[in-house]
């Protein structure tokens, strides 16, 4: 679950993380009101969406009056913010922060991430702060600094100092730095979190540490452990249709193609997605309907794949362990009838009763080709299309 930087820099008081000085805003006439409140002469002004890439978008903008963060408030509410990472569409904006602006000395890089791999957590820092990491790790892979923090242990001083002394710092900024990312791995870790990110950590010309964005988010596994946090859940910023399926407990991804799948099991869906490409499909989307797949469950998932005006076929691979074959294919028809499905479903069913399954498809009546295996089932979908 993703948080907006307003709900992370939050968090991140609360675990002793310096932030600047913040309002939230939700209505234009606010915005002048919360210039003055925080003071000075100058304020950056942030769209709150899900997504990177604010500020070459024109999501943040730097304003020297009261009467300016309102311009920007009015320009910006309500619209939809479109970064190199929502896509065409974009995300609506219908929160802004209000920052009091700092003087930058230095802009540096922190983030603690879960290594799957290596079954840690590793702290990511680098000097490059302010500029995309990933392109960071690419042309300068040096000035990536690195250390895995042992489950059993928690952070070691010794890792803070080792981090410090890489990112140039000294004297009092050494435990200024240690009590920060000190402070961040307690957050990590009691808040089941996937990704913490601040770009850029600023030294500021006081010498202090400052947190001046924040990207924070959580397990979303993990989150009936914190109720409190689960409610912090934008749903304006998710896709609907991938809303709509953890509603009704499914797995969607949406995709670019036109071949929508509808599979039990996550590696099953992948396989299903790239023999469809390997045959010179596209899939239109990662449908995981579970284990245990009923009636119920396919006729929402066939309402979610309709829902996509790209799809022109479907390809339903079920393997029948938990759920024999033939109740799989009485729950297919049912869907099908139910949700008045016109476009051409192919159908691959493997496992207990398969053939009592196949044979409930044939005599339906319905346009449902049956496929004998993956392979087929994908070569079917595409001429489908095609």
């Amino acid at each position: 679950m993703h948080l907006h930087e307003y709900q992370a820099k939050q968090l991140f008081s609360e675990y002793g993380i310096p932030v600047p000085d913040r309002r939230m805003i939700e209505s234009l006439q606010d915005a002048a009101a919360a210039a003055k409140a925080l003071g000075g002469e100058r304020w950056v002004v942030k769209a709150q969406v899900h997504a990177g890439g604010r500020g070459k978008a024109g999501g943040v903008q730097l304003v020297d009056s009261p009467q300016a963060a309102e311009q920007v408030a009015d320009r910006l509410l309500g619209s939809r913010l479109v970064t190199r990472q929502t896509g065409e569409p974009g995300l609506p904006v219908h929160r802004l922060l209000i920052e009091s602006t700092v003087t930058i000395e230095r802009e540096l890089y922190l983030s603690l991430v879960v290594d799957r791999a290596r079954e840690r957590v590793m702290v990511m820092a680098s000097a490059s702060g302010g500029m995309d990491i990933e392109e960071v790790a690419a042309g300068n892979p040096e000035a990536i600094l690195l250390e895995a923090i042992h489950p059993s242990v928690g952070l070691q001083g010794y890792q803070c100092r080792n981090l410090a002394f890489g990112l140039g710092l000294a004297g009092d900024q050494i435990k200024t730095f240690s009590r920060l990312l000190g402070g961040l791995y307690r957050l990590f870790d009691q808040k089941d979190a996937s990704l913490v990110e601040i770009n850029p950590l600023v030294v500021t010309a006081d010498g202090d540490l400052l947190a001046l964005d924040a990207k924070l988010d959580l397990d979303d596994n993990a989150l009936y452990r914190h109720p409190e946090t689960a409610d912090l859940r934008d749903p304006t910023q998710e896709d609907d249709k991938e809303r709509s399926a953890r509603e009704h407990g499914l797995n969607y991804i949406t995709l670019d193609g036109n071949i929508a799948c509808m599979v039990n099991g996550a590696g099953l869906a992948m396989a299903t997605m790239d023999l469809i490409k390997l045959h010179g499909g596209e899939p239109a989307n990662f449908l995981d309907v579970g284990g245990g797949a009923t009636a119920e469950r396919v006729a929402e998932a066939f309402k979610l794949i309709l829902s996509d005006s790209k799809v022109k076929a479907i390809l339903v691979n079920i393997f029948g362990g938990i759920v024999r074959c033939d109740l799989i294919a009485e729950g297919v028809i049912q869907a099908v009838q139910e949700v008045h499905v016109t476009l051409p479903v192919v159908v691959r069913l493997e496992g207990t009763n398969v053939d009592k399954g196949k044979a409930l498809l044939a005599t339906s009546g319905l346009n449902i080709i049956t496929a004998d295996g993956l392979t087929d089932a994908a070569e079917k979908a595409v001429g489908a299309v095609r």
